[in-house]
This record gives structure tokens, sequence and C-alpha cells, in this order.
């Protein structure tokens, strides 16, 4: 299970160190393997290999009229590997769909892991936090 926050920033190469704790979890579910894609709300997912795996599966089998986010998804995707110092690298055209230069925010999502450039997400935390809070917490204890 993924969770918190990590603030990292990418070298000249376009490589990101994934956090220890993060790292330990890549390898002993994905043996190190790792799929990288984007996602229309300005980031990207990264998944272990078995994660992928079933959200490949599940996102193949949508209905046409969803042909559009099977290649956000799948037609994006990167397949990469965790190099020997824990690093792994984010491709230019990855980069650039998610707008990272260098300073990232590596989010644990349960399953997964978003990453963020640093900027971008702290400007659409703040509105989501100036929206208030959805209905569907409202009725959430704290």
């Amino acid at each position: 299970m993924f969770q918190g926050a990590s603030a990292l920033n990418l070298d000249a190469k376009g490589r990101m160190s994934v956090p220890a704790k993060h790292r330990d979890a890549l390898l002993v579910q994905g043996e190190g393997r790792i799929t990288l894609t984007k996602h229309p709300d300005g980031c990207l997912l990264l998944f272990p290999r078995p994660e992928w795996e079933t959200f490949r599966s599940r996102v193949a089998q949508l209905p046409m009229d969803a042909h559009w986010w099977r290649r956000i998804f799948l037609g994006n995707a990167a397949e990469i590997d965790l190099d020997g110092a824990g690093r792994i690298l984010v491709s230019p055209e990855l980069r650039s769909a998610a707008g990272i230069e260098k300073e990232v925010i590596l989010l644990g999502m349960g399953t997964h892991l978003e990453v963020w450039d640093a900027a971008t997400y702290a400007a659409k935390e703040q509105a989501a936090i100036a929206q208030g809070m959805p209905e569907a917490l409202k009725q959430f204890n704290f």
C-alpha cells in the first residue's frame, strides 16, 4: 500500500530517486519493474508491474466511446526499471505531458503512485481546498 507524499528533484538526465519506503515496495511487488503513464489530471501514474497489468486489463475492456481514454493511458505507457541506485528515468515525453521540469511531488495512492510537478500539485490542491469539502466527505468521521 503506497501512501504519503515526498518532495523530490529530477536530475539533469530526468531521473527521479524513489524514496526507500516506496522503492522497497516496488522491489517486492514488481521486482523493480514499473510502468509510468500519463493521466489527464496533469500528473503521471506510476504502477508496480502487477498493479499495472490489472489496470491495463480494465482500461482495455472499456467500451468504444472511451477509446481516447485507452489511448491516453495505454498509448503513453512506458515500461521502466529501477536502476541500481533506486532511480527511474522519466522520459522527456512524459515529463512534458505532466509539465515536470525539476521539482516533483510523489504521492502514494494505495495501489500506485502519482508523480506531479510540485507547483502544479500545489495549485491544484489549493483549488480543491477552496472549493470546499465534497458531499461524500461531509459524512466522513475524522
